[in-house]
């Protein structure tokens, strides 16, 4: 591979000493050690006597010339070690002329740090031993032979350009399972290779190979963690052959990236790695890749995707003996057998972060054709360049270390040269296409055996660098620095008049205390029969003592303070007036003022008995967020807007009221005020996801992408098991039309659902089992508690919290929030109508993925315009598990259905339409009751009633026991004035044993319509549910006038004070109370109640005709008659 450095560039290594070391012959022995790299010997050290400690001191040092130009490269450097090999030299015996030696082990330097930048490093490798060498072999917690190694250049090999933007690339295959039958141990032994291309700078690509793989029998798994190996023949020793400090540890199937990850697979996967036979390499290939090679692998993959492996056996061929023999021809062709290749997904090494895919891939038959359209590679490593291979596989055709007596220049043992190699995507694809067979039987045995290779590739950085957390935090705050809450003040406005309240008890006090010394004793021998004569006199001496004591001037200066300081805090008065009137304004204020405040503190201190205070009802933020959703569902957006105010000023601090504010701002689609919502709520608490993915999302809808694309990361980064999440970050990515990061989006989403589906399997298959080991008498009991249970966290799902089948880490549940007008009424149907589904509809479960050399497909992988739909496809086929058969059944959900849930929730109608277009395309999502469901509340906050009943008849034929869905259609006929058709739909949904998501206003509305139809039990009945269920003004109002119609007045009076309780602005409450008072011939509360009827403007001009009517019979009630 060509290179950008400086030529002739010395690589020195030094072999410094050994340790433990022993002979066979001796305490003593006499060794040297022989240098070699690249098969040439770079040198043999002085001989040593080894002391008999076992040490030898060898200083011994050779070197290699680094040449990038025409020698040794970096790419040699980073997959070829140096061999030391230690020998002995055995003592002379009588009558013998020559030293004999014996090889006693080998030891393997990695000169990788060399291509990582680093000048100089040093070490301690262990000496293998050769078999029959006295040397023990390596065992943990016994002192191990090895040698003391330095190795050092006098400048660094690469510059800082190619440490900035070059790569390292290794590759490691371990084995191929699951092989065809006619794969066996005897006859010609055969060579099983396999091999892959690495792109270059220019036209050329290189092809990396692995030789040599072994074939083993079934009957037990490979161990993990095993070494990897060097893809170098011929080493001495056997543990020479392992790289240092690099092992194949393997993992969970659900975590690789490759094709067989599903639980489906996890089965064939065991069986064939235990029981099937296996071709076994372990080797690791590594390759550097300097800056303009990393650029073309990255557009490659980009461009490509898909990558092939080619994998194919060939027989080895002893060669003759003799200096003067030659190889025999042979016909290539023939040579080649059980040709396959493997499809090797490489986007996700473009995936930001990823430095590493592992996985399991499936083996096709090796068709031209086929291989072209997947991956445009228009030929084949193994057939067009496999004349040089088939003479490089001659057995003893690859040299020992040993056997080359110089330094060689010879090009990487296990790559062809580049001349021989063409791009993979050449202009003469079609020439070599016309010109090969679309047939392969031998491959075709791959698929029918099921034949799948374990690949992984790594590299030392990611290809495309993912921002950390730390810089997404930093940049969330540079957007939205957080508000810490503001700290109390001790002063202000109401501590001045508190100050004020305390100083009038006090001076009460002293003030009584003094009347008590002077009068009590007059006082209590009239025993409190005292006329006005007597108090006026009192009150003069009391007067005249306090003057005279001097104790009413000490009164004034204790109450001075506290006045100085509601002039200063309340009146905000600190400089001089400008003129004499305006200060006797403003001080006769100021007197009126005082006086009120000095009489609350006194009927504080002495309470008025006869008249006690009036009680007041507190109104709790989950009935002030029940208020607004009514008024939003009752298009009164103005009294919604008033509550969620309410709610605002009681706890400004609290959040999730700030996301509620947002999400109905959303509904009115002010945009601009959610967005200030969505941000004050995500300055309380910069770690709260929701806030994150909202923020995100108004960012999307009012196209500040940049900022989008943060707040989704940093999201993804604080919580990465959130679906929601990832997919949202998914969308955005579409919307930037960024396919590959889209696609992994997707992905990581579907991943966590899959694992958060797993879990709560196991957990439901955990709680049957302990069900049953219940007594039987407590069967019953304990069933109608689990029921019980599990509607409790159905009806606990709100917009920033999570059921127990959400994400673990999610906040505390509040209340649904509104999804707008009609649209709110439906928020919550979403949920149970996933869970009411499964009992009318068979549960679908995925279909296998078929060969694509049998059918292949090539419009699925290519075009820019299908990417979209197959991502959506692969993410939604596979996310659905295989029910336990004693299990209540639940319908299988996607990662874009639950994201429309989230949406759904917080009123971003206008993100939905993005997200049901990918769930249509989801096989096994597609046209659900749910999603017509979904699609149906979309048309009806538009009022578009004509698709809103198309839509619900598609959802009822899908789900004919749907309570939600006749739900839906009350409200549509409620809302196109058809109340016998609403009517008839009400009662079917409350007939139903579950009930459907959102019962309130099917309630509220069912006992309007018997109102009007004027049955009034069934009216009173209606609204004493709903009173139970969730007690609102709506809700008493409809039982008062239930009663009032029954001519049930006191029960008519009790529900109209609960409903004017909760809500003292409502016309048709206070209308109503004036009735009940005139029946009940009560003239002054009649009056009050007529006169804020008028006040607050009713009009039902039909209730006002009912009043004057009734006024007229009694007589009274009407003010100005």
């Amino acid at each position: 591979m060509e290179q950008i450095a400086s030529a002739g560039k010395p690589v020195q290594i030094t072999v410094i000493g050994g340790y433990e070391l022993k002979g066979s012959k001796g305490d003593t022995p006499v060794t040297f050690i022989r240098a070699e790299f690249n098969q040439a010997v770079l040198g043999d050290s002085a001989k040593i006597t080894v002391s008999s400690e076992g040490t030898a001191k060898y200083n011994f040092t050779c070197s290699f010339e680094f040449n990038p130009e025409g020698g040794i490269t970096l790419d040699d450097l980073a997959h070829k070690p140096v061999f030391l090999t230690m020998t002995e030299v055995l003592p002379k015996e009588k009558k013998q002329k020559d030293e004999k030696t014996l090889v006693l082990g080998q030891a393997v330097v990695d000169l990788l740090p060399l291509v990582e930048g680093e000048s100089s490093f040093g070490t301690i490798v262990p000496l293998h031993p050769v078999p029959g060498s006295p040397l023990e072999p390596l065992q943990p917690g016994v002192k191990q032979c090895s040698l003391e190694v330095k190795v050092s250049v006098a400048e660094p090999l690469l510059t800082a350009a190619q440490i900035s933007g070059g790569n390292l690339l290794k590759v490691t295959l371990e084995a191929a399972y699951s092989v065809p039958e006619s794969f066996v141990p005897a006859g010609p032994v055969q060579n099983y290779m396999a091999g892959l291309q690495v792109p270059s700078t220019g036209e050329k690509d290189y092809p990396i190979f692995f030789k040599n793989g072994t074939l083993k029998l079934g009957g037990e798994r490979e161990p993990t963690p095993r070494p990897k190996k060097w893809p170098i023949a011929n080493i001495l020793a056997p543990g020479a052959n392992n790289i240092p400090d690099a092992f194949i540890v393997g993992g969970p199937y659900e975590e690789e990236d490759g094709e067989l990850n599903h639980p489906e697979d996890r089965e064939m996967r065991i069986q064939s790695e235990c029981l099937k036979k296996r071709i076994t390499w372990d080797l690791e290939s590594r390759c550097y890749l300097d800056p303009p090679a990393v650029v073309s692998f990255q557009k490659r993959i980009a461009d490509c995707r898909l990558w092939p492996v080619e994998i194919t056996r060939v027989p080895l061929v002893t060669a003759p003996k003799g200096k003067a023999a030659k190889f025999d021809k042979m016909d290539d062709e023939n040579a080649l057998s059980f040709h396959g290749v493997a499809y090797v997904n490489m986007v996700p090494l473009l995936y930001p972060g990823v430095k590493r895919i592992r996985g399991a891939f499936r083996v096709y038959p090796y068709l031209d054709s086929t291989v072209y359209e997947k991956t445009k590679c228009s030929f084949s490593l193994f057939r067009d360049t496999g004349h040089n291979l088939l003479h490089n596989n001659k057995v003893g055709g690859i040299n020992s270390p040993l056997s080359k007596p110089v330094v060689s220049k010879n090009l990487k043992e296990d790559k062809i040269p580049a001349t021989s190699v063409k791009s993979q995507s050449s202009d003469t694809a079609v020439e070599i296409l016309e010109a090969t067979p679309n047939y392969n039987p031998e491959g075709q045995q791959y698929v029918e055996a099921g034949t799948y290779i374990v690949l992984e590739i790594q590299l030392n950085k990611a290809l495309v660098p993912k921002r950390l957390p730390e810089e997404l935090a930093r940049r969330v705050k540079e957007m939205i620095p957080p508000r810490p809450p503001l700290t109390r003040r001790t002063g202000g406005a109401q501590k001045a008049i508190s100050d004020y309240h305390m100083q009038i008890k006090n001076i009460s006090r002293a003030i009584l205390d003094e009347y008590h010394g002077m009068f009590g004793k007059q006082v209590a021998k009239l025993e409190g029969d005292i006329d006005s004569e007597t108090l006026e006199e009192q009150k003069c001496q009391l007067n005249y003592e306090l003057n005279c004591s001097g104790k009413y001037f000490a009164f004034k200066e204790q109450l001075k303070h506290a006045v100085v300081k509601i002039v200063r805090e309340k009146y905000l008065k600190t400089i001089p007036f400008e003129n004499q009137e305006e200060l006797q304004t403003f001080i006769s204020e100021l007197y009126v003022f005082l006086v009120d405040q000095m009489h609350v503190a006194l009927n504080q201190t002495m309470p008025d008995d006869i008249q006690g205070a009036v009680p007041t009802i507190h109104k709790s933020s989950e009935q002030l967020r029940l208020f607004a959703f009514e008024a939003e569902v009752n298009e009164n957006f103005e009294m919604a807007a008033v509550y969620y105010e309410e709610r605002l000023v009681r706890e400004p601090q609290n959040l999730e009221h700030w996301l509620d504010y947002g999400a109905f701002c959303l509904l009115t689609e002010d945009n601009i005020k959610a967005q200030e919502c969505f941000r004050k709520a995500l300055s309380l608490n910069q770690n709260h996801i929701h806030s994150l993915l909202l923020c995100g999302v108004l960012a999307v809808l009012m196209e500040n992408y940049e900022q989008a694309e943060i707040f989704f990361e940093d999201a993804t980064c604080l919580e990465p098991t959130s679906v929601v999440a990832w997919t949202l970050l998914g969308l955005y990515y579409e919307i930037q039309n960024n396919d590959i990061r889209m696609e992994m989006a997707f992905h990581e989403a579907f991943k966590q659902l899959q694992a958060r589906m797993l879990q709560a399997q196991l957990m439901k298959s955990a709680g049957t089992l302990d069900a049953e080991t219940k007594v039987s008498g407590q069967k019953s009991t304990g069933a109608v508690e689990h029921i019980g249970e599990g509607v409790k966290a159905e009806s606990s799902l709100g917009p920033w919290g999570v059921t127990s089948g959400s994400s673990t880490t999610a906040s505390k549940a509040e209340p649904p929030a509104g999804s707008g007008a009609p649209l709110l009424v439906l928020d919550g149907f979403l949920e149970e109508s996933s869970k009411l589904q499964s009992h009318s509809q068979e549960r679908i479960f995925p279909v296998p993925s078929q060969d694509p050399a049998v059918n292949p497909n090539p419009s699925n992988l290519f075009p820019k315009e299908t990417l979209k739909r197959e991502a959506s496809k692969c993410l939604g086929s596979s996310v659905f598990l295989h029910p336990t058969p004693d299990s209540v059944s639940q319908i299988p959900t996607t990662i874009f259905m639950e994201t429309i849930r989230f949406l759904m929730k917080v009123n971003a109608v206008q993100y939905v339409h993005r997200v049901l277009a990918h769930e249509l395309l989801c096989p096994h999502g597609g046209p659900s009751c749910e999603y017509y469901l979904v699609l149906a509340q979309t048309h009806l906050l538009k009022k578009d009633f004509v698709k809103v009943e198309e839509c619900l008849q598609q959802a009822a034929q899908m789900d004919y026991l749907n309570p939600n869905v006749w739900g839906l259609k009350g409200h549509l006929y409620f809302l196109r004035g058809d109340h016998a058709e609403a009517k008839a739909c009400y009662e079917r949904t409350i007939s139903f044993v579950v009930d459907a998501s959102e019962m309130h206003f099917i309630f509220l509305r069912l006992g309007h319509i018997y109102l009007e139809e004027k049955e009034y039990e069934k009216a009173k009945k209606t609204y004493l549910q709903a009173c139970k269920r969730s007690p609102s003004c709506l809700t008493w109002l409809g039982l008062g006038i239930a009663c009032y119609r029954l001519e049930e007045i006191s029960e008519a009076e009790d529900a109209l004070s609960e409903a004017n309780a909760l809500n003292n602005n409502n016309a048709e409450v206070w209308a109503y109370l004036a009735l009940v008072s005139l029946k009940a011939g009560r003239q002054l509360e009649a009056e009050q109640a007529y006169k804020y009827t008028m006040k607050l403007k009713l009009k039902d001009e039909r209730l006002i005709a009912e009043i004057h009517m009734l006024q007229e019979t009694v007589g009274f009630g009407n003010p100005s008659f």
